[in-house]
């Protein structure tokens, strides 16, 4: 599996498990540790998810060195200060139980989100954080947002799919070399549906999952899909051994409708 190189030189795999919804217990532990089994080396929560401690068990019960796993956090919106920041991002490290985390992400854009990242920059230059982000910043969060930092994020995560292309958005962050990385990449499940992506899945042998996981790919968009079984986890990663045309890529993005499946970053409850 190649991996893609941050702003920063750290390196991050191209395709990650996302655990949204999977509830803190045994459940999650043995879900990560399959996916750890089947091959992920980018595991993705938040402490909005409630399942940091089940996801920490996992890492550690895998037997698979801390170094060779990508772990990925977030910080919830409703953290407002500079030492608040600090005292839940210790709580994050205690609930993972972890010396360090790969990517430190704010959950979502907010009035205080520049005091929160100034804890972020003094983590990340630390050591505690090997890369930090956003997550769910739109073009003009961004615009906004970026004069203020000191380290520019090295990641935005957002609902990223055929039809939430967001080619603007993409574009801004490819400038300002931002990595963009998909939640929900397969549409909650509806990705299966559309019957352009079956009738490619038919003329390159792969199912219409991996076709998007595989168009996130060669975008240079790393993509965290979800699933608690392991015939799709295995699916999901199995994507490395074909390339889509460009005719078929753009085929695909023609499929953008504006449509979100996931909430509205604009939503304010957030």
């Amino acid at each position: 599996m190649d991996k893609f190189l941050l702003a920063n030189g750290v390196s991050l795999p191209p395709i990650g498990f996302g655990t949204w919804s999977l509830e803190d217990g045994e459940g999650t532990v043995n879900t990560v540790l399959k996916a750890l089994e089947t091959g992920y080396r980018h595991i993705d929560t938040a402490s909005a998810y409630n399942n940091e401690k089940s996801v920490g068990i996992a890492i550690r019960e895998s037997g698979i060195p801390r170094n060779e796993i990508f772990l990925t956090t977030k910080l919830w919106t409703t953290v407002k200060t500079y030492d608040d920041t600090l005292k839940a991002f210790d709580n994050s490290l205690k609930n993972l139980n972890t010396e360090y985390i790969d990517l430190y992400l704010l959950h979502y854009p907010k009035e205080h989100s520049r005091e929160n990242w100034r804890a972020l920059e003094k983590l990340y230059d630390e050591g505690l954080i090997k890369s930090i982000g956003v997550s769910n910043f739109m073009l003009e969060h961004l615009r906004d947002f970026l004069p203020g930092c000191n380290i520019k994020p090295h990641v935005n995560q957002v609902e990223f799919h055929p039809h939430l292309v967001q080619p603007d958005l993409l574009g801004y962050c490819k400038k300002e070399n931002i990595l963009v990385e998909a939640w929900s990449p397969l549409m909650l499940g509806k990705a299966v549906t559309i019957s352009i992506l079956q009738e490619l899945g038919q003329k390159y042998g792969k199912t219409p999952a991996q076709i998007v996981l595989r168009w996130d790919i060669q975008q240079n968009v790393s993509t965290i899909p979800r699933t608690e079984k392991e015939s799709r986890m295995k699916e999901n990663i199995d994507i490395f051994d074909f390339e889509i045309s460009r005719e078929d890529m753009q085929k695909i993005s023609a499929l953008d409708v504006g449509k979100r499946y996931g909430p509205d970053p604009y939503d304010n409850k957030f």
